[in-house]
């Protein structure tokens, strides 16, 4: 069976209204087999910009968020194919003023726990420290002044920060700055026209802009993206279709459309090999590679990264035994709900394989005591108190620092309903999907909430 334009035009037209959705570009690649060619659709619907009407198309270019983690570790496991750096190695050797707050810590921090985001470092930082090339030498200075949030090795947390830091590594391996690297490891290899990493560069072509919370209607975001400082984490700008070279080259086993060895086959392999555990198997994956997250679906193993922006989403995800990419760019409204309603049937029509259940409470509702979980939580960027209101068990979430001037409403307070001892689902307003909450220990006794893909401390006293 072909893979059928029309109907996913279709589909895509009729899902982004259905959730709000100002603009949306989706991708479908499936790998030819014995030599045939590859097939490739792309559809658009909607507009780049509310306020202009300027339409989407399958050439505009999208901010593709944290997916730019993937391409930052593939620049990595390059270096590491060239024998340049190592995944055990340390990386104040690599960066002697990488410090942390505790010398153990900053002793400790290997290039494999930056990749595996088990760091500990405090990784929602997005302090901006300018627009010049020093941007990310000056962001790494900071650290010295951030929290650990856990002992190195510890646990799992989503770590913003981490991959900035892998980008200064890159940097001074290379001696280019991150953005030349990128452009000339990957993007130039993949032989990519449309993909950039400044806004000056994306602005070559027609665009998407953010929109965010506004009443009934999304309305543009205030400022365009992230400041430079995190751009190995998440400035990326590209079409869909460019995203799905990058995700062929996976599939390939590390080999560009054109035969041009990209990465070795052992290094590809290992990026989306297992390396470590996620606390909550829900809300993206079951665990984690070297930069891809990894997904269980009914026994059939997938892998992908979402990304996220000011206003922006973005989802990728591959089937390697069915040689199947799907790439969905995004510009605001219930984004998360469109991919899960969209790719469940792609995966499913395409591949006869059914994405996991969503994410929600039981069909019969179970008793809980929220009272061993009660308290406040808390990182660098965000408070969260856990308590009881009347019964319902009550999560409040208030962010902090400079995410908290980009939020419309940094105070959110959810109930949290019920799913098992330690396991909680919460609700964002107008949204259909539900988020897990889930508390536990580490085996050393400390405690911790793990909600939004970060685990958080509970503070002691």
């Amino acid at each position: 069976m072909t893979i059928d334009l029309d109907h996913w035009q279709n589909r895509l037209d009729d899902l982004a209204k259905k959730h709000g959705i100002p603009g949306a570009q989706l991708g479908i690649l499936r790998l030819g087999a014995d030599g045939a060619d590859d097939e490739l659709v792309t559809v658009a619907t909607g507009v780049l910009h509310a306020g202009t009407g300027q339409p989407a198309t399958t050439d505009s270019v999208w901010q593709i968020g944290s997916i730019s983690k993937v391409w930052t570790a593939t620049v990595i496991m390059q270096l590491v194919d060239e024998g340049a750096v190592a995944l055990d190695t340390p990386v104040a050797e690599v960066l002697p003023e990488f410090k942390l707050r505790e010398p153990e810590d900053t002793a400790a921090v290997t290039v494999w726990h930056l990749l595996t985001h088990t760091s500990g470092i405090d990784g929602d930082n997005f302090t901006d420290t300018g627009r010049g090339d020093d941007a990310l030498e000056k962001y790494v200075a900071l650290l010295a002044d951030s929290a650990q949030n856990h002992p190195t090795g510890a646990t799992w947390s989503y770590c913003n920060a981490g991959y900035s830091v892998l980008g200064r590594i890159i940097e001074v391996v290379t001696g280019r700055t991150w953005d030349q690297a990128i452009k000339e490891k990957l993007f130039t290899a993949l032989g990519l026209t449309r993909t950039s990493t400044l806004p000056e560069e994306a602005m070559m072509f027609a665009h998407a802009m953010g929109h965010v919370k506004g009443g009934k209607e999304p309305v543009v975001a205030p400022v365009w993206g992230l400041p430079r400082a995190v751009a190995p984490a998440g400035l990326i700008t590209a079409p869909a279709t460019d995203v799905l070279a990058f995700a062929r080259m996976h599939l390939a086993g590390g080999l560009a459309a054109d035969g041009t060895r990209v990465l070795t086959q052992e290094s590809t392999a290992a990026m989306s090999a297992y390396q470590t555990d996620c606390p909550e198997k829900h809300l993206l994956g079951d665990s984690w590679g070297l930069g891809w997250f990894r997904c269980d679906w009914h026994g059939h193993r997938a892998y992908g990264h979402d990304g996220n922006t000011i206003g922006q989403a973005a989802f990728l995800r591959v089937l390697p035994e069915a040689g199947v990419a799907v790439a969905l760019n995004t510009n605001g409204g219930n984004t998360h709900d469109l991919y899960v309603d969209l790719y469940d049937e792609i995966f499913t029509e395409l591949t006869g394989v059914r994405m996991p259940e969503p994410f929600e409470p039981p069909a019969e509702p179970v008793t809980s005591d929220v009272t061993p979980y009660a308290g406040t939580y808390e990182r660098g960027s965000v408070r969260m108190e856990v308590f009881d209101d009347e019964g319902r068990p009550t999560l409040r979430t208030t962010m902090m620092g400079p995410l908290a001037e980009l939020e419309d409403t940094p105070v959110e307070t959810y109930e949290m309903i019920p799913v098992s001892q330690g396991v909680y689902a919460v609700r964002p307003e107008g949204m259909e999907s539900w988020a897990p909450v889930t508390f536990y220990s580490l085996p050393t006794g400390e405690e911790y909430v793990h909600y939004g893909a970060r685990a958080t401390p509970k503070k002691l006293g």
